[in-house]
């Protein structure tokens, strides 16, 4: 049996906790008593979440001998990562060789207790510039749905810990059994359009923001060369400078951030066009198709003939035999 822990504390977010309980719970019935589940909390008995709606949870060390801990995240979490119990209970599970995960925010934590310097790491999108600015030495990628460093794991917002859980539980008991445990839960096993947070970019254009008007500029003209050079000039910046700040701010390097804006201008084409992807790649400034490719994969776990295909209904799933999963209701 796998022994999963889930960190919570006062003010974290419900669906953090309890969609990653209930995807291995699930799981674990498939896997025949696969999971031993335990909350946790520096502060045992019972943890309001945001909601209100409290969860019991026992001492922080009552669960000896986890596989797994999972960070819940939340309103709460900055004092969480504050917490010099909280954070050494974490750094004990991580010198025991525990494998760690975060959900949305939870990244804090881990961030905290210094698992993620020099890591590359996710968090909920809307945290990003607060996240660079408090730990600059984490390589945040805010744009995806979850990434896996050795033994850390982290996500993005709220319903990513589901997606976190069911690849968890993939690792663990196999692709059969995370396909099987999406259908009971009626989730995708994994998402249409891969692997990215839709909203990545549209935080980094919100209005006010400080290169908002430089990545409309760019949108506009993503076929042709849009060097750091180039961006810093129209920026009215020194390249270094420009370069520097804009890490700051959004997260992103400014090829990272040029190269998303680009990748979604293709996906559009790609899912609703009937433009050769030679084409597409000239004229949204890849160049070439391999590089589109890569691009693609990097940001939605795809290649563009996949998404292409899917958004023609070509690829359908073809359903399983019904399989009840007693006493687990539908």
């Amino acid at each position: 049996m796998r022994r999963v822990g889930f960190l919570i504390f006062p003010d974290f977010q419900l669906l953090d906790a309890a969609g990653p309980i209930s995807a291995l719970e699930i799981a674990g019935r498939y896997g025949r008593g696969a999971y031993g589940l335990f909350v946790l909390a520096a502060v045992p008995g019972e943890v309001k979440s945001s909601a209100g709606v409290p969860l019991c949870a026992t001492a922080l060390g009552d669960a000896p001998g986890l596989d797994t801990l999972i960070i819940a995240g939340g309103d709460g979490v900055e004092a969480a990562a504050d917490d010099p119990a909280v954070l050494a209970y974490v750094r004990a599970c991580e010198a025991a060789g525990v494998r760690l995960a975060s959900v949305c925010s939870g990244a804090y934590v881990l961030a905290a207790a210094g698992l993620l310097a020099g890591r590359r790491a996710t968090t909920h999108w809307s945290r990003t510039q607060h996240f660079v600015r408090r730990f600059p030495d984490v390589r945040l990628e805010p744009d995806r749905i979850f990434i896996r460093e050795g033994r850390i794991w982290t996500s993005a917002g709220i319903t990513a810990g589901i997606d976190l859980s069911l690849a968890l539980i993939a690792e663990d008991l196999g692709e059969d059994i995370a396909r099987k445990t999406a259908q009971q839960m009626v989730v995708y096993r994994q998402r249409p359009g891969g692997q990215s947070q839709f909203s990545a970019l549209l935080q980094l254009e919100k209005p006010g923001g400080r290169f908002g008007p430089l990545l409309a500029w760019a949108r506009e003209r993503l076929g042709e060369p849009l060097p750091v050079e180039r961006l810093a000039e129209q920026a009215g910046m020194s390249p270094r400078n420009f370069a520097r700040r804009f890490v700051e701010e959004t997260g992103l390097t400014p090829a990272r951030a040029i190269e998303r804006l680009r990748v979604e201008a293709a996906r559009a084409q790609v899912e609703t066009g009937a433009a050769p992807l030679d084409l597409l790649a000239q004229t949204t400034g890849f160049g070439d198709p391999e590089r589109m490719r890569s691009a693609f994969i990097r940001a939605f776990g795809q290649p563009p003939q996949a998404l292409r295909r899917a958004a023609r209904g070509v690829i359908r799933a073809k359903p399983s035999p019904p399989s009840p999963l007693s006493p687990v209701s539908p």
